[in-house]
């Protein structure tokens, strides 16, 4: 099977330029034979920078490129000349991008914005030439600074896609196929689990000029926290969702109970996702009868709004859009 161009991990070893040294330099001019210090300064080692691109959409160009050296500074000169700064490496990454120490796990920055720029590290400064080291009682210094080393980490980059709402479901619930109604996406469909197996993303159009994304993962399944499925490795692209649909077919034995499950694993995952808000689409309701859905109801979770859809018939669409523009645009959960 060929490999996917969708790469949202990738651990790069980065490394800043060090700093040029000073320079030890007396002045020799004609009529100058024995003029005084003048050695000039090193330059700045180049630093390393993340740069957020909106051109990208996943970190496939860095899969190849394992090792990111910046140059290194000039060394100074006699005359007073200074060495030259060394060039920064500027690592683009798409929108989304978070940075983490590969070895500490610290977090070192947040990419959202297309040519945000954060310093992963700095180059090192330039040691200062003789020049600066001269005085009334030591006129000829023969010694200058070194410049400052170079930085070296260990660099892991994930990508988490920016959506306001993200579809949150087991395997063949219908997620894709809403995705490819609602929006211009055409995500891979089919009558099997794990048909989706990265992440999609689709714009949704809303009355007049008003619009909305959407982000489709591959689906979860009882476990997923403890590794099981393929679900836990994308649910951090709907970490940083405004609003979570949750989508169940309507034939499920019990609805209320696959709910819970997956709400269970994405606080095993990160209790912070529980905060989010929620919306329950109840599919394929295109398979049962306007009885069975009446019987339904009462089942359902009472404390998030609702809506039974099918994808295929159109049956509540433009009802479920409704309630994810509102509750976007709700105060506790405002629209940019």
């Amino acid at each position: 099977m060929a490999e996917s161009n969708f790469v949202d991990y990738v651990k790069i070893l980065c490394r800043s330029g060090k700093g040029g040294r000073g320079s030890v330099h007396m002045r020799r001019d004609k009529y100058v034979p024995k003029g005084g210090p003048d050695g000039g300064d090193g330059g700045k080692g180049g630093s390393v920078i993340l740069k957020g691109n909106r051109n990208y959409w996943t970190l496939l160009h860095l899969r190849y490129e394992r090792h990111l050296f910046a140059e290194d500074g000039g060394h100074g000169g006699g005359n007073r000349r200074t060495g030259k700064d060394g060039e920064d490496i500027i690592i683009e990454v798409p929108c989304g991008t978070v940075a983490y120490d590969a070895e500490t796990d610290e977090h070192l920055c947040d990419i959202t914005e297309d040519g945000q720029q954060e310093v992963l590290l700095s180059g090192g400064r330039g040691g200062l030439g003789n020049w600066h080291f001269r005085t009334p009682t030591r006129q000829a210094p023969r010694f200058a600074q070194p410049g400052e080393p170079a930085l070296e980490r260990m660099v892991v980059l994930e990508l988490k896609l920016l959506a306001d709402v993200g579809l949150v479901g087991f395997p063949n619930a219908g997620k894709s196929t809403l995705l490819s109604v609602i929006s211009a996406a055409k995500p891979k469909i089919a009558n099997y689990p794990f048909t989706t197996l990265e992440p999609n993303l689709g714009i949704v159009s809303y009355h007049e000029d008003k619009s909305f994304v959407v982000a489709d993962i591959p689906g979860i399944i009882e476990g997923a926290s403890e590794g099981k499925g393929l679900g836990l490795r994308f649910l951090r692209h709907i970490e940083r969702n405004s609003l979570l649909l949750f989508m169940i077919p309507a034939d499920t034995e019990d609805i209320r109970k696959e709910y819970d499950i997956l709400l269970n694993e994405l606080a095993q995952f990160n209790p912070e996702m529980l905060d989010k808000q929620r919306v329950l689409a109840v599919t394929k309701c295109d398979l049962v009868d306007v009885e069975l859905i009446s019987m339904l109801e009462p089942k359902l979770p009472n404390d998030i709004p609702y809506v039974f859809i099918s994808s295929v018939s159109g049956l509540g669409i433009e009802q479920l859009k409704d309630i994810l523009w509102r509750e976007l645009s709700s105060d506790s959960n405002r629209l940019d």
